[in-house]
């Protein structure tokens, strides 16, 4: 059957475009902004590195349990509410950690702000949907494009900013610059955003039975997870045991409740979508590998002040930002994938290159080679996240990508310390650089054979005309 043409002169609404753009830059502001910070909490605090860590590990765990849990709240109860309620957990944040009174709290006011900023994301990916099925246009490659290059844009310039407001007011202005932020948040969703339009009995009464065991062991699950991968090894094979055993009792419980939280049955059916989660976490295990341990190495072993390290990695950023733009509007997500995973492998096998006598040159040629999977990889899976799922669970999907992102960044991690150890010098270095080529080609491979990615921007699929915004009224 061929579908309807979309209404003339439909466009998508110009007004959701600031509240999207607000909600979804929240989480990578602060994921950014925090790297300026742990030094001079730890300085106020006499907290070591290995306390001052649980700052940065507090807003990992929030998110990745956060994002897939408030996704399917947004699923349910539309993106409105939750939007406003996460902004109202942002400002809370905000307030509690410019007040903080010790570590502890400030720990804890990051494990809220990591919920709280969860709901942006799903919540614009889901309005997006929505805008596509008023408007009759299938690809609102634009759209998408935006959201991908004001996230890649504030995680740029979050440490600058950071910089900046620490010597204006100190490190607790990287907290208080939240409530202004979710007070704009909150005031431009309640104006502009719709209200959900699908209140069906049906709705209401799955709404009603949320899946809270199904929530409870998926949280047990990751919490056991990312903890073992903060600190693997034989001393923590508990936590993998745990993990083990919560996954086994989530699947079990998921395959068993009429309106699960995860669906699996429809999830393992959606092989194209499992393909996209797997390529996410191997995309970004590569890239948090480059972000984490080139900076580190570039400050222990290549002998480069902390600024001068932020000035190298700007052409890395330039680059990523730069390809998202020139690429985001065209539909097609199978050859920016592969693109992505090439010139990964080239980047990861540059790191094989570098030793503490490397020209400058050749440390730029490096961020500038990584730079461009960068503006490709996220925006092609998030592209295809859109594509792919079920349009019912478009939130909790779009949550579980940035779940696995969130792994990616996990096993990155895990891996910067095996290989460091005490110092970050080449040779950890070049183990990293071995194991991110391992990564790479994985990536390069699963891209490769997966077919499905062809059919997403075929030409049969788009309008005849590119989708645009409606002028502001």
């Amino acid at each position: 059957m061929t579908a309807a043409a979309p209404p003339a002169g439909a466009r998508f609404d110009r007004k959701l475009i600031a509240p999207m753009i607000l909600g979804s830059i929240l989480n990578p502001i602060n994921s950014s902004i925090i790297a300026v910070s742990l030094v001079p909490i730890g300085n106020a605090f006499g907290a070591p590195t290995s306390q001052t860590a649980w700052l940065v590990s507090a807003l990992y765990l929030a998110t990745a349990i956060g994002q897939p849990v408030v996704g399917r709240l947004v699923d349910l109860f539309g993106p409105k509410r939750l939007f406003l309620a996460g902004a109202v957990l942002t400002a809370i944040a905000g307030v509690l950690g410019t007040l903080a009174p010790s570590l502890i709290v400030l720990i804890i006011a990051r494990f809220i702000l990591g919920l709280g900023t969860c709901a942006g994301y799903p919540s614009s990916m889901l309005l997006i949907r929505l805008e596509s099925q008023r408007t009759g246009l299938a690809s609102p490659a634009g759209v998408l494009t935006a959201l991908s290059v004001s996230s890649q844009t504030i995680v740029v310039i979050g440490p600058t900013l950071g910089g900046l407001l620490i010597n204006l007011g100190g490190w607790r202005t990287t907290f208080a610059i939240n409530v202004p932020l979710a007070v704009a948040s909150f005031v431009v969703a309640l104006v502009y955003l719709p209200s959900w339009t699908r209140p069906t009995p049906e709705r209401t009464s799955r709404a009603a039975s949320l899946d809270y065991p199904g929530i409870g062991l998926f949280a047990v699950t990751m919490v056991a997870l990312l903890l073992f991968l903060m600190n693997p090894g034989l001393s923590h094979a508990y936590l993998a045991a745990v993990t083990v055993a919560a996954a086994t009792a989530l699947a079990w419980w998921e395959l068993r409740t009429a309106e699960p939280f995860i669906d699996l049955r429809l999830l393992g059916g959606n092989k194209p979508l499992l393909a996209t989660y797997a390529r996410n976490l191997l995309a970004f295990t590569v890239s948090y590998a480059f972000l984490y341990g080139l900076t580190q190495w570039m400050e222990d072993s290549r002998g480069l002040s902390a600024a001068g390290t932020g000035l190298l990695l700007i052409p890395m950023s330039v680059v990523a930002i730069a390809t998202s733009a020139l690429t985001g509007r065209r539909p097609e997500i199978r050859g920016k994938l592969i693109v992505g995973a090439a010139t990964q492998l080239i980047g990861s096998a540059l790191l094989l290159l570098l030793d503490g006598g490397s020209p400058i040159w050749l440390l730029v040629l490096t961020a500038v080679v990584i730079g461009i999977p960068q503006g490709l990889n996220s925006l092609a899976n998030q592209n295809a996240v859109f594509h792919q799922a079920d349009p019912d669970r478009l939130g909790s999907s779009s949550g579980l990508l940035r779940t696995f992102m969130y792994l990616g960044a996990m096993v990155a991690g895990a891996a910067n310390g095996a290989f460091f150890g005490h110092a970050a010098d080449t040779r950890g270095l070049h183990r990293i650089g071995m194991l991110l080529v391992v990564v790479a080609t994985l990536f390069l491979v699963l891209t490769v054979v997966d077919r499905s990615l062809a059919r997403i921007g075929r030409p049969a699929e788009q309008p005849e005309t590119e989708p645009g915004l409606a002028p502001a009224r």
